[in-house]
């Protein structure tokens, strides 16, 4: 019978390890509280002390058509990727710039040059003329899950190391970027950014770069967005090997869903994700092929797609003269569909 009493009292949370046991279990809670939080904030630091070195602004003259004022400056942030000089950041931070100026954390500033740059995602690489510079280590994105914590780093009008934190909060969003291209498969995170954030890097908490913050809803609180590092990551190796990126352009937006097992089964399909057709542009290539918004694209030319980034990637090195064979999931169907196309430079 006591033993049925102390189990009642355990489930009405009257129990004594849970119980108030006076001042001192007040000041322990605290304690651990305080714990907690230092803990978070020696994450932090540690982020910012292993990534910050690595993170530049930039500044750059930009000409206008404008007689009054025929020149115009702009600012951003970019975080150095090797230790001979390669710098990534936004599209729209240099695009058109005459001059381009890099600041490091020491103080010192270099001049640098656009090597290549992608409006379709809002990427760019520039480059300075150094040796043994510090630089950031690249993570995966393709591993984020929503609730991981995010710190945002930027140098912006040269104040050093600007930094906040919060979490990921979606995968998968699409966005108009400044130029109104829609840009798809971006990380959606809850930390504060300014427009000098831009081109910076979106840490993890090992600090490993995750994603390049790349804009804000100004309307909104809490809403800011990051592309992805898996798509600079190919990006940036388009650009420095061609100074461009060349793709065929589909005319569709997507976002990565996953695939019911069974249906994977079914189908054999190599991949347990596929790009779902959220919009269809009007007289693009996809639209002319017969591709449906609610479209499941799981193959491009027999090459298994799990991701946004693998379609990209597919479009980037289309067979010369032969149309892009897409295979499809298009309700209880697996359909193949050929599309005739373009080649498009990504400048």
């Amino acid at each position: 019978m006591k033993k049925k009493r102390n189990e009642l009292k355990f489930l009405a949370g009257e129990d004594a390890s849970a119980r108030d046991l006076g001042p001192d279990s007040k000041v322990d809670s605290a304690e651990r509280d305080e714990e907690l939080l230092d803990a978070y904030s020696r994450v932090i630091t540690r982020v910012v002390d292993k990534v910050g070195p690595a993170v530049v602004s930039i500044g750059v003259k930009k000409m206008t058509p404008s007689q009054a004022s025929p020149e115009q400056t702009a600012a951003g942030s970019g975080v150095i990727i090797t230790p001979d000089g390669f710098v990534l950041t936004n599209n729209h931070v240099i695009e058109q710039a005459n001059t381009v100026e890099v600041g490091l954390t020491d103080g010192s500033s270099l001049s640098g040059h656009v090597v290549g740059n992608d409006p379709e995602t809002d990427l760019a690489v520039i480059r300075v003329e150094a040796n043994g510079l510090p630089l950031a280590e690249l993570g995966d994105s393709e591993k984020l899950r929503p609730g991981q914590v995010a710190i945002a780093i930027g140098n912006p009008l040269g104040f050093q190391n600007t930094v906040s934190a919060g979490v990921v909060s979606a995968l998968g969003r699409a966005l108009r970027g400044q130029s109104g291209r829609l840009i798809e498969n971006m990380i959606q995170t809850d930390v504060a950014l300014n427009p000098g954030n831009s081109g910076g890097p979106l840490v993890d908490s090992r600090g490993r770069v995750i994603g390049i913050n790349t804009a804000m809803v100004s309307m909104a609180q809490g809403l800011s967005f990051a592309i992805p590092v898996n798509t600079a990551k190919w990006v940036m190796g388009e650009l420095i090997l061609n100074g461009r990126v060349t793709r065929v352009r589909l005319g569709i937006a997507g976002q990565t869903q996953p695939v019911h097992p069974r249906v994977q089964r079914y189908f054999k399909l190599k991949a347990p994700t596929a790009v779902q057709v959220v919009a269809v542009e009007e007289g693009s290539l996809a639209q002319r092929a017969g591709l449906q918004v609610g479209d499941r694209i799981v193959e491009v030319n027999g090459q298994a797609i799990a991701s946004v980034d693998d379609i990209h990637r597919s479009l980037s090195r289309p067979l010369a003269g032969a149309p892009l064979g897409l295979t499809i999931l298009r309700g209880n169907e697996k359909r193949e569909i050929q599309v005739q196309f373009r080649v498009m430079a990504g400048q």
